[in-house]
Order: structure tokens, then C-alpha cells, then sequence
């Protein structure tokens, strides 16, 4: 049974927004809404980052126009927090020598505000914020290393979203649930689904290994499911409205929304997928490298950007790129394929990306929607 609070849940992802399986076959990419920037463009620094003079950090090729603004990077396996500009030099990081660790930074999104960042360390079971300015760690919830289902306990939590309120909703994968924090406390306010209840497909009571659950523009709640390969839609009142397959994927991480009716979604898998598709679960574009171009290696995270490119992590291939689906090119990559670093233009295992606002996940879908009332 869905406890009350989850429906405050529903409604608070609904507030940011509100004002089985079909024919598989390759079609062509969709024109995206907004014109594409010319490659000359000059770069305008957006966010509040001081952006300083230097060499650019990208690999070669890459045109530093196709990005609205600054890229935050959970570097997983370098323990840290980067946020690079369009040309890929280093603007903030975290942590800063001598201050509090970071371990295995797995998904990492600003709040609406900018203010803080809101970080999933899956593999140690917590989640923590970060302020902004200060660069110290403000409030944690979880014990690092000791994951659990009862008070102050997570169990791999993933893709941690700071809402407007101050809420966190993340996804609480081996608890098979989803759950809905607020600072300071350290106790959840609202569970969807249970241990108890199973890690099976049965939402919104049950959640197979849910990864993800993210806001959509017009009310309600895309929910992402490992175990079975489900994506889920909910609506403001926490009532099932479809569930499909996404198109041949095998581990489906992180399933967002690219605009109404159209999805987007990663195969965290070797050779990984990134694909768009629809309600019924039709193929709408999938990405094809180019003969030459290495195959994405596990990524877990794709965002659509606002020219109708995609920005996505490629775990295992150590870097982030921007994908053009109207040319199946890499536009833009920070990170040496296959190489992993510490060093300027190197990244180890990134495992999640966001835009700095205002083009980030939060602030885009605030922006472009009614509230309530």
C-alpha cells in the first residue's frame, strides 16, 4: 500500500511541474525545437562561475557552442565533483584539499536555486548536499558503508533530486523504493514501495530495483525500473499511467524526459545504448556511432540539451560527450577515451552530469512550466 506521504511525494514532483512494447525499427532522428547554434558562434559564460583564461581541456574537434552553459560531473572514481565550461577548463570542484571526503560520487544535480548540489554516493549508501558557495558538505543522510532500510538508512540510493521545497526524492534501489527526504531531519517523510513488498514490477506499491525517478513537465513522475527493464509513468496523484521496454535495452538507467511524449534513456551495457522513444515503447532514434567513433561503454545518464542534442556520461569510456543526433557525431567530449586521469581534460569513471543553472534538469523543467494555483 502506498503510505499517504508518497502522494505529498507525487504532488511536490508534481508541482514542479504542473501549470507494451511497439514494432522496433530504426526511423530518423526527430528535428529538435530550437535552431542549432552556428559552430562560430562566440561562447557567452553562463552561471555564476568565474571563468578563467586558459587552454581549452576538450578533445580536439569538439565545438564548445553546442553547450547552453557550465557542465557539473559526478568524476566517480576520482572521488570529486567537477563543474568544466564550455571549453572544458575547471571552474569549481569539490572537495578542496584537507576538507571533507567525497567517496564514489555516483549522480550529482544542482538545486533550482543554484545553491547547493545534491550528491548520490550509491555504492556507500548515502546521499549528501553540498553548498555552493562554502564548498562544505551541509547535511547527510545515511551512515557511509552501512546501508539499511530503517531511520537514517539508505541501501544504493540513485539520482537524488533537491526540489524547490527543499525536499529529496531519490531512488532507493536495493530497498526496491522510493523515498522522500527533508532537511535536517534524518528520518524519510514518504516511502513508495518496501523491501517487504518485493523487488517486483507492481507500481506504485512495488518497484523492481527502481533507478531513477524523475520529474516530467506536465505533472507526474518518470520512474525507471532495473529488475524486468521497465519505464513507468505517474501521474500527479500517484496513479499508474502506462509502463513500457524501452527498445532493446538491457539495463535501462536513468529514463527522463526529452519533451511530452517522447523519452530518453541509456543502456548501461557493453556496446551501450542511447535511444529516444515513446509511451508504447517505439523506437524513435537510437545513436549509431560513426564508422571509426569508438561504441559507448556503460554509460548511465543522458539529458537532452535545449538545440536537441544530447550530453551524456560514458562510464566506462571515462569521459562526457554531446551527442548530435541529426549526424550521429560526438559534438563535444571532455575526457580521454578509454584513458582515465586526474589531470586537467581527465576524467575516471564519471557517472553522472547537469547543467549549471539556468539550463539545469530542475531549473529548465521550473522554467518552462505553470505552477499550481
Amino acid at each position: 500500500m502506498v503510505r499517504p506521504a508518497l502522494l505529498s511525494l507525487l504532488a511536490v514532483l508534481a508541482a514542479l511541474a504542473t501549470g507494451c512494447g511497439g514494432t522496433r525499427h530504426a526511423v530518423a532522428p526527430e528535428r529538435a525545437h530550437h535552431p542549432r547554434p552556428h559552430a562560430k558562434q562566440k561562447q557567452k559564460p553562463a552561471g555564476p562561475f568565474a571563468h578563467p583564461l586558459g587552454r581549452s581541456h576538450l578533445v580536439p574537434g569538439s565545438d564548445p557552442s553546442v553547450l547552453p552553459g557550465d557542465v557539473l560531473i559526478a568524476d566517480r572514481s576520482n572521488d570529486r565533483l567537477l563543474v568544466v565550461d564550455p571549453h572544458g577548463r575547471t571552474v569549481w570542484r569539490f572537495p578542496q584539499p584537507g576538507r571533507a571526503s567525497l567517496p564514489l560520487p555516483d549522480d550529482a544535480f544542482f538545486s533550482p536555486d543554484g545553491r547547493r548540489i545534491v550528491v548520490t554516493e550509491e555504492d556507500v549508501d548515502v546521499v549528501t548536499v553540498i553548498d555552493v558557495a562554502s564548498r562544505r558538505i551541509v547535511w547527510r543522510y545515511g551512515a557511509v558503508g552501512a546501508p539499511g532500510s530503517g531511520a537514517n538508512r539508505l541501501a544504493h540510493p540513485d539520482d537524488a533530486m533537491l526540489l524547490p521545497d527543499g525536499s529529496i526524492v531519490a531512488a532507493d534501489i536495493v530497498n526496491c523504493r522510493l523515498v522522500l527526504l527533508h532537511p535536517p531531519s534524518h528520518r524519510s517523510v514518504g516511502t513508495s514501495g518496501s523491501p517487504a513488498n518485493g523487488c517486483v514490477h507492481a507500481p506504485p506499491r512495488a518497484w523492481g530495483s527502481p533507478n531513477g525517478a524523475f520529474p516530467l513537465t506536465g505533472g507526474g513522475t518518470l520512474v525507471t525500473e532495473i529488475n524486468g527493464d521497465w519505464v513507468d509513468e505517474l501521474s500527479a496523484s500517484g496513479r499508474l499511467v502506462w509502463s513500457t521496454h524501452p527498445p532493446g535495452v538491457s539495463y535501462p538507467s536513468d529514463s527522463n524526459e526529452v519533451r511530452r511524449g517522447l523519452f530518453v534513456t541509456v543502456g548501461w551495457q557493453s556496446p551501450g545504448i542511447l535511444e529516444t522513444f515513446d509511451r508504447h515503447g517505439r523506437l524513435r532514434w537510437r545513436y549509431h556511432p560513426r564508422p571509426g567513433s569508438p561504441q559507448l561503454d556503460h554509460p548511465s545518464l543522458a539529458l537532452p540539451l535545449p538545440n536537441g542534442d544530447f550530453l551524456l556520461n560514458d562510464d566506462f569510456n571515462d569521459r562526457v560527450i554531446v551527442v548530435d543526433p541529426r549526424t550521429n557525431r560526438v559534438v563535444w567530449q571532455y575526457g580521454h577515451t578509454g584513458v582515465a586521469g586526474r589531470a586537467p581534460g581527465y576524467l575516471s569513471r564519471p557517472d553522472g552530469v547537469d547543467l549549471v543553472p539556468p539550463a539545469a534538469l530542475l531549473t529548465r523543467i521550473h522554467a518552462r512550466i505553470r505552477l499550481p494555483g
